[in-house]
């Protein structure tokens, strides 16, 4: 999905820290601001599809899990800090986040980005203003076309910067764009799909392997009964499956 790695390759965890493998509470850290992958809904709650799936997992692998909500710019930092023990976020497995964290088996297949702009209006896509979210593979991918990047802290924030004339168009999750320009007049999804990244997988400490295994066990459970697939066929409409 979005997202790449930042630069938090000096962090450390104690031993203390790590996955405790006697029973106790499993903490699933995610964004909750990027639907329909994650958000928080009406009743304060975090929803969608990694929600979803989340639970599933964890009843799975028998485990007892909550959900913990974080910034996407410290994700990383505080799942190694141990302030929760698995990213479930929309993170996309890419090799510089690899050197940091490890991954689970991937629960999406490599989906496309796509650019939401002004509505008749075409973007210059190499020489323009083009805004992402900060550290994700959007992001990444802008900086390295040529285009003029700016980032935002959230995903909210850059689509109104296209709307305030602060960007030419955006690049993010299709999934998450799709839904915006169906319901903005003013908005549209604008010139070619990108296809980047490697899918979405859940990210643990370098030192919980039984946890990443247990998860990954359980990813690949819900591949092979057809599970998964009818998951992302809910809350991902016009995503590959498995």
């Amino acid at each position: 999905m979005k997202k790449i790695l930042l630069g938090t390759a000096a962090l450390t965890l104690s031993a203390t820290m790590a996955f405790a493998q006697d029973g106790s509470v499993v903490r699933l850290g995610t964004e909750g601001a990027y639907p329909p992958y994650n958000f928080i809904n009406d009743s304060g709650e975090v929803d969608g599809f990694e929600r979803e799936l989340g639970d599933e997992l964890c009843a799975r692998a028998e485990l007892t899990c909550e959900w913990v909500t974080n910034e996407w710019d410290s994700i990383i930092p505080n799942l190694v800090s141990g302030n929760y023990d698995a990213i479930i976020a929309g993170m996309s497995i890419t090799d510089e986040r690899d050197e940091v964290i490890d991954f689970t088996s991937n629960y999406t297949q490599p989906d496309p980005s796509s650019y939401l702009g002004i509505d008749g209006a075409e973007p210059d896509f190499e020489g323009g203003i083009l805004a992402a979210q900060a550290g994700t593979i959007q992001a990444s991918h802008i900086a390295s076309s040529g285009a003029t990047l700016v980032e935002f802290a959230t995903p909210d924030e850059s689509v109104a910067a296209v709307r305030n004339g602060e960007a030419d168009a955006v690049l993010a999750d299709k999934a998450y764009l799709l839904p915006i320009a169906e319901e903005a007049a003013d908005l549209a999804i604008v010139g070619e799909d990108v296809l980047i990244g490697g899918g979405i997988g859940l990210g643990v400490r370098e030192s919980d392997t039984e946890l990443k295994d247990k998860f990954s066990v359980a990813i690949d459970a819900m591949k092979a009964d057809g599970s998964l697939n009818a998951l992302i066929e809910k809350w991902l409409p016009g995503s590959a499956t498995f």
